[in-house]
C-alpha cells in the first residue's frame, strides 16, 4: 500500500494524490494550480491509462481541474463523487476548456506570426463531453466498493455544494487499512450549505491547511457586515464590488442579499440592483436553486418549505453575454456587482475593479482567501496602485474583506474535526496548505491531539503497511524566468536596450547639473517615453 503526494504538496491548490493498493491505482483529486507556484510538482508516475479509478472531493477546478486532460491522454475509468459535484462539474469543467481553447487561440496566432508550430490547449469542450460521461455520483454515507477490495465512503465536507472528504479502505495481502482525505473542510454555519460532518477516523489521515495557522475568530454576523458596506457604499453613491467565485461563493451572497432585502435593513436604497456578472456564476445559480434536497442546510430547506427562493429577489439582474456585462458599468445607479474571479486573477471582474478601483465613492469586498501572488492580495494588503489589463489604475476605492466568511475550516476547527476521531489515525499528512503553513498545522496536530503529523513535500511516497517513508520527495522551486520574445531578443531589441543604458549612463554624468538644464532633459525624456509607450 503507496501513499504518493504529486500536487498541493506545501501549496495551496493543484490537489492531487495517489494510493497504490490491492493491485490498483486510484487517484484522489486531479486539480490545476492557481496563483502563485511554489514548488516543482513531480509527474504523474504512471500513464493515465494504467490508472484504475478516480475520486473527486469537490468540483472546485484545482481539485477538478485536470482531470479532462487525464481522459485526453487515456483515461477510461470511472470517476466517484456525489451528485450535487457531478453537477456541478458540467459547468465548471466545460467553462475550464474554453479557457484553455481561448488561451490556446491566442497563443497558437503569436505562434503563427513567429513561424512556430501551434500548441494543443490542455484539453478541450469534447474532452469535457468524455469526463462526464465518466462521472458516477453517489450518496453521502453510502460504502460503494469501486474496485476488488477498495471500498469508498463519502461524508459532506461542508466547503462547496456536494463537497465530500472521501475515506477509502483497502484490503491488500490480509490486511486491511483505511486512508481519509478530507477534501476542502468548510466553516461553520454558512448559508445553504451544512456544517461539515464528523467522521468514525480511519489509520491515516490526509488534511488540508489552507487556514492551518490561524482562527477565524468569534462567530460573525454575515448580515450586518453586508447590510453595513452596501450601505456605506450605495449613500456614497458608489459602486460595490465584490469578488466572488463563481461557484458557492456567489450563491452565499445571493443568499445574504435576500434576506437583507426582505427585511428592508439597507435604507434609502429601496430595489438597489444587484448584478451577478458570470455565466459560470449565473449556470450555478440554477443548479443550486435545482432542488438538490440532500446538500442544503435546515435553514434553507425551511425557505423553500415555506414557498420561498432562497437565492432570489427584487433587483436581481444576471449577466450572461458581454454586452450584458458592458452595460453594467455604462448603468450609473449605484449597486452591488458580484463578478469571478474571486481573487481577481481573470474574468469579467477585472473590467469592474479597473472602472471602480479609482473612484473614492466605490468600494470594493473581499469574500474569500485571496493567494499569495494574486491581484486580490495585492489590493487587500494596501497597494496604491495596481496593473489591471495592461493599465496601471490608482486604488482610492474602499477595501474591506468579510470577517470569518472563509468557505474553508479554521485551524480550530480542523483541530476539532481530527479531535472527534473514534479511531485515531497512525499518522497525519498534512497539505493544501501555504509552504510554511503546512509545516506549522503539522507540528500544532503533534502539540495538541499527540498525533504523529507531517507535512510532504511532492513525490513524497509512504508505505502504509510499514508506516515508512519510501521517498521524502522534492524541494525543488519553481525558477522564475524573465520574459522574453519566442525567439530571443532580437538586435534591433538589443540596440535599444544598450542604447538605454547609455541614457542612464549620460542622466547619471548630469548629477550636479542646473535645475533649469535638468528640468528640461526630464521633459525631453518624458516626452519620449509617452511616445513608445505601449
Amino acid at each position: 500500500m503507496k501513499l504518493t503526494f504529486l500536487g498541493a504538496a506545501h501549496e495551496v491548490t493543484g490537489s492531487c494524490t495517489s494510493l497504490e493498493a490491492a493491485g490498483h491505482r486510484v487517484l484522489i483529486d486531479c486539480g490545476m494550480e492557481q496563483g502563485a507556484d511554489i514548488y516543482e510538482n513531480v509527474d504523474l508516475p504512471v500513464l493515465p491509462g494504467e490508472i484504475d479509478c478516480l475520486v473527486l472531493t469537490h468540483a472546485h477546478i484545482d481539485h477538478a481541474g485536470k482531470i479532462p486532460a487525464l481522459v485526453a491522454n487515456g483515461y477510461t475509468g470511472p470517476i466517484y463523487t456525489s451528485e450535487a459535484t457531478r453537477q456541478l462539474c458540467g459547468i465548471m469543467l466545460m467553462d475550464s476548456a474554453h479557457i484553455q481553447e481561448s488561451e490556446a487561440e491566442w497563443k497558437n496566432r503569436k505562434r503563427r506570426r513567429a513561424g512556430l508550430p501551434e500548441e494543443p490547449p490542455a484539453y478541450t469542450a469534447a474532452d469535457v463531453q468524455k469526463t462526464l460521461a465518466q462521472i458516477i455520483g453517489i450518496n453521502y454515507g453510502e460504502e460503494r466498493e469501486v474496485l476488488p477490495g477498495v471500498a469508498l465512503r463519502l461524508s459532506d465536507a461542508g466547503h462547496l455544494l456536494g463537497s465530500a472528504s472521501a475515506k477509502l479502505t483497502v484490503t491488500e495481502g490480509g490486511e486491511t487499512r483505511s486512508v481519509l482525505f478530507s477534501g476542502d473542510l468548510g466553516n461553520r454555519a454558512r448559508p445553504l450549505i451544512r456544517d461539515p460532518q464528523t467522521v468514525d477516523g480511519a489509520d491515516y489521515v490526509v488534511i488540508e491547511s489552507t487556514y492551518g495557522d490561524r482562527t477565524h475568530g468569534p462567530r460573525a454576523d454575515y448580515v450586518s457586515q453586508l447590510t453595513r458596506v452596501i450601505q456605506e457604499t450605495l449613500d456614497r453613491g458608489g459602486n460595490l464590488i465584490i469578488p466572488a467565485f463563481a461557484v458557492g461563493r456567489t450563491q452565499e451572497f445571493l443568499y445574504l442579499i435576500r434576506e437583507i432585502k426582505e427585511a428592508g435593513l439597507v435604507k434609502g436604497h429601496d430595489g438597489f440592483p444587484v448584478f451577478v456578472d458570470s455565466p459560470l456564476a449565473v449556470e450555478a445559480t440554477r443548479i443550486y436553486d435545482g432542488g438538490l434536497m440532500d446538500f442544503y442546510d435546515e435553514d434553507t430547506l425551511a425557505v423553500l418549505a415555506r414557498g420561498g427562493t432562497p437565492l432570489k429577489f427584487p433587483g436581481l439582474q444576471l449577466s450572461v453575454t458581454s454586452d450584458d456585462s458592458k452595460a453594467i458599468n455604462l448603468d450609473k445607479r449605484p449597486k452591488v456587482i458580484i463578478s469571478s474571479s474571486g481573487m481577481c486573477e481573470a474574468g469579467r471582474i477585472r473590467h469592474h475593479l479597473k472602472y471602480n478601483l479609482w473612484r473614492p465613492e466605490s468600494a470594493v469586498l473581499f469574500v474569500g482567501y485571496q493567494a499569495e501572488g494574486t491581484l486580490g492580495r495585492a489590493l487587500q494588503d494596501g497597494a496604491d496602485s495596481v496593473k489591471i489589463l495592461g493599465d496601471a489604475v490608482a486604488v482610492r476605492a474602499h477595501i474591506e474583506a468579510m470577517d470569518g466568511i472563509s468557505g474553508h475550516a479554521d485551524r480550530d476547527m480542523m483541530l476539532d474535526w481530527l479531535r472527534a476521531f473514534e479511531v485515531k489515525p497512525e499518522k497525519v499528512f498534512v497539505n493544501h496548505g501555504e509552504d510554511t503553513v503546512c509545516d506549522t498545522f503539522a507540528a500544532e496536530i503533534t502539540r495538541q491531539l499527540g498525533l504523529a503529523a507531517e507535512a510532504p513535500y511532492s513525490g513524497a511516497v509512504y508505505d502504509l503497511a510499514a508506516n515508512t517513508c519510501l521517498a521524502p520527495g522534492s524541494r525543488v522551486r519553481v525558477v522564475k524566468k524573465a520574459k522574453t520574445s519566442e525567439r530571443g531578443d532580437s538586435p534591433a531589441y538589443q540596440r535599444l536596450l544598450s542604447a538605454g543604458r547609455r541614457l542612464l549612463s549620460v542622466i547619471e554624468a548630469n548629477r550636479g547639473g542646473a535645475n533649469k538644464d535638468l528640468a528640461r532633459f526630464a521633459s525631453q525624456i518624458q516626452s519620449l517615453c509617452d511616445k513608445w509607450k505601449k
